[in-house]
């Protein structure tokens, strides 16, 4: 069936494999963070038995399905909960992100009620101004949280290159071990995750000396697609096409390049621009908008993707032969991963590639 998303599960486990030995030639433990996939239960199985003992993701419900599928894992939490949700967070949660004191205490209210513990990071804010507490005032949270019960704080975290841009420098991964020291040596906590960040850390990773107290790492794009996430750029030794988008043909016709008439806006409020080729060979395929970020889509045969619609992709098929009915197949981005494996509509199957018949990456320099 099309449109399917073809995920190749060796692929995945050897990326996997390959990231945890790195991370733990520096002493670092590595969570899988597989809100990119959709919290997929085969994807998690895979990791898992990949040796990853910790998941994480940003949708309790997601958790939840996880646990229910029984993959043994440590689950987190990495999207700081909303006050309305609390009760399923101390339901399905190991360890959940905190930056809000109104949240502790709720999660610490609801915990008794369930007679739980419930284990949480505070979130340190670094520089990427998205979640967390400023550093000066961590000491002071930690004075508010401490009394509550049936919660434990087991760490600090960071996060890096997702809103601002701002990369885990060598400085910002001092200042977060600082400031975990600090913790430790004030408070007598023992802080078993000092998380340093997420994908965007592997040049920190690779390049590093001296890890601080950073003890985790939260990698989920390096895991999938292979890359890192400062510049996009392809890590050694991994694969970048554990993922690809495969659609149908559905029309195709010889039509001129460029839109005639009185012009007005696109069914989104966009007023497109067209470069005159004259006529075309044009190919449309039975996916769009609604189901994928298509400007994170490279195809893989000699088309070029003029445009595109909630449920359409239109290329300029000029150089190929294609017929109704083939299919066109898709590399795909972060964006474009995370869209097809949200979807209902977009099939997902799985493929195992063959060692021995040389799929696997080439090695190069680091």
């Amino acid at each position: 069936m099309t449109p399917r998303v073809e995920i190749d599960l060796r692929k995945i486990r050897h990326n996997a494999v390959t990231l945890k030995k790195w991370c733990e030639e520096k002493g670092i433990q590595m969570t899988a963070v597989v809100k990119g996939v959709g919290g997929d239960v085969q994807i998690a199985r895979t990791l898992v038995d990949s040796g990853l003992t910790s998941l994480a993701d940003t949708k309790v419900e997601r958790i939840a399905k996880l646990k229910s599928a029984h993959i043994p894992a440590t689950y987190m939490l990495i999207r700081t909960p909303a006050l309305s949700e609390v009760n399923k967070v101390v339901q399905y949660v190991d360890v959940s992100v905190q930056s809000e004191i109104d949240v502790v205490r709720a999660i610490s209210a609801e915990a008794v009620k369930q007679n739980k513990t419930h284990a949480m990071i505070i979130m340190v804010e670094m520089g990427d101004l998205r979640e967390g507490i400023m550093p000066k005032d961590v000491p002071a949270f930690i004075e508010q949280i401490r009394p509550l019960p049936n919660i434990q704080i087991v760490g600090i975290g960071a996060n890096f290159a997702c809103f601002g841009g701002i990369i885990p420098t060598d400085q910002k991964m001092r200042e977060l071990s600082s400031l975990a020291k600090h913790i430790q040596k004030e408070y007598a906590l023992f802080l078993p995750y000092v998380s340093g960040g997420n994908s965007a850390n592997y040049y920190w990773l690779k390049q590093t000396k001296d890890v601080g107290c950073i003890n985790h790492l939260r990698f989920g794009e390096a895991i999938f697609l292979g890359r890192e996430t400062i510049r996009g750029a392809a890590i050694p030794h991994l694969y970048q096409d554990a993922f690809c988008l495969v659609a149908e043909v559905i029309e195709v016709k010889t039509k001129p390049s460029v839109p005639y008439g009185v012009q007005s806006r696109n069914a989104f409020g966009e007023t497109p621009t067209f470069q005159e080729r004259g006529m075309m060979k044009r190919a449309i395929v039975g996916i769009g908008r609604q189901d994928v970020h298509v400007s994170g889509l490279t195809p893989l045969s000699p088309v070029d993707i003029i445009g595109s619609s909630s449920d359409h992709i239109i290329v300029d098929a000029t150089r190929t032969d294609i017929r109704v009915g083939d299919h066109i197949r898709f590399a795909v981005d972060y964006g474009a991963m995370i869209s097809l494996m949200s979807s209902p509509y977009v099939q997902k199957t799985y493929v195992q590639t063959d060692e021995k018949n040389g799929h696997f990456p080439t090695k190069t320099s680091a």
